[in-house]
């Protein structure tokens, strides 16, 4: 080998040596600084590129309880066990942040989730129990049973695959298994960054959800006397006192959080969104849930920080007569909906006949529409979006039962 080879190889090798120096060195700092927690709660590091980037998310955090608490990006960012990770501008942090991130300082409020309805039973009313694992649903079954261990929604699986990713999962998603073996997406009531407590305590976050004619649970609020006195009074209330703390100087008209999670005036606060309910309203007859009593009580105990033993009664068993009145309506439309498939004039495969239609309406969208107005005080949803509309179905449903009868007396 030529010493003018071996010359010409050192000369391009320093050139390419101060090339790299001088690119590293006009490299922005975000990136080649060594990235460390403390350096982050220091210097504010992210803050000072997603200001730049993203500036509405550095505005939320720095009106958070988190930032006033002294929590930094990377404490919530940074990758937990189990979970995927990114490299970040110098930063590894997590791919995609889960209810496992919160739990790490919420670990009570997190297992209080995983006991309702909004964790694996949420997920699994729409894609069934194939997306968790044994001990996943064992847990669940014990608090839901038939909640989770079960096929996917027929109806999800009739309008597709797009209709489901965005339109049924865009809520049911509060329960997704996610792969680092949590359940759930706090950020569904919480929201991102400024993870405000004010904001779950608003009654249209859980409106979002709770709306249209299958649960609509907030349209019934808004025309109760609580969604009324909430939209007139909702300046001179205090959304973001402590929970521990609540009183109803605070928050002297209930939102929907106020009766079912809050522990207003000294009660228990809890993020089971189930454990105040007595019946399973949602279904097609309505029965009483295992816990009836004890989460019977649990609710009026709310319902007495503001009104008469006599009358929380009172409102209770009018409830109650108006759901087995409804009942009543469903099982006899469900009779004879039994009775067209055996006489083989109904196939029992789900919506595949005009009739299948009519009776899900009579059921999901009226039937429940009526109950929850009577456990609401929405007089209107009772009635006119509920109990009239449950007649105008049943006498479809028996028009078109006495054609099917007609028809094949005739063959």
């Amino acid at each position: 080998m030529s010493f003018k080879f071996i010359f010409i190889s050192v000369i391009i090798a320093t050139v390419l040596v101060v090339i790299v120096v001088i690119f590293h060195t006009h490299r922005p700092e975000v990136e080649t600084d060594q990235p460390s927690a403390d350096f982050v709660r220091a210097t504010g590091k992210c803050a000072t590129c997603h200001r730049r980037e993203t500036a509405a998310v550095v505005h939320q955090y720095e009106s958070s309880e988190h930032a006033k608490q002294g929590v930094n990006c990377l404490d919530c960012h940074q990758a937990v066990a189990d979970q995927e990770t990114k490299s970040h501008s110098g930063f590894t942090i997590a791919k995609q942040l889960t209810a496992k991130n919160c739990s790490g300082c919420h670990s009570t409020e997190y297992q209080q989730f995983l006991r309702s309805r909004h964790a694996a039973p949420a997920w699994a009313a729409v894609a069934g129990a194939k997306d968790f694992t044994a001990e996943q649903i064992a847990f669940s079954e014990k608090y839901h049973e038939g909640a989770v261990d079960r096929p996917a929604n027929p109806l999800a699986i009739a309008e597709g695959e797009s209709a489901t990713l965005v339109g049924c999962l865009g809520c049911h998603d509060i329960g997704k298994p996610n792969k680092d073996g949590s359940i759930g997406t706090c950020t569904d009531c919480h929201s991102r960054h400024n993870s405000s407590i004010a904001l779950a305590r608003e009654p249209q976050t859980c409106g979002q959800c709770h709306m249209g004619p299958d649960h609509s649970q907030i349209e019934i609020y808004h025309e109760s006397k609580h969604g009324v006195l909430y939209n007139a009074q909702k300046a001179h209330m205090n959304l973001k006192a402590d929970p521990k703390k609540l009183t109803t100087k605070d928050m002297p008209v209930p939102t929907c959080v106020t009766c079912h999670l809050s522990g207003l005036d000294g009660l228990n606060v809890t993020h089971d969104t189930t454990e105040r309910l007595s019946y399973w309203l949602f279904a097609a007859v309505s029965e009483k849930r295992p816990t009836y009593q004890q989460a019977q009580d649990a609710m009026k105990d709310v319902c007495l920080k503001c009104h008469a033993r006599s009358q929380v009664n009172t409102f209770y068993s009018e409830a109650e007569d108006v759901v087995a009145d409804t009942n009543q309506i469903i099982s006899e439309a469900q009779t004879l909906m039994k009775s067209l498939q055996e006489e083989g004039l109904l196939t029992e495969a789900p919506f595949d006949e005009p009739i299948d239609f009519l009776f899900f309406d009579l059921w999901h969208y009226y039937g429940r529409t009526a109950k929850h107005g009577a456990f609401m005080g929405g007089a209107d949803f009772v009635q006119w979006h509920g109990n009239y509309e449950l007649l105008h179905k049943t006498a479809e449903i028996q028009k078109i039962a006495k054609e099917l009868r007609n028809k094949a007396a005739k063959q």
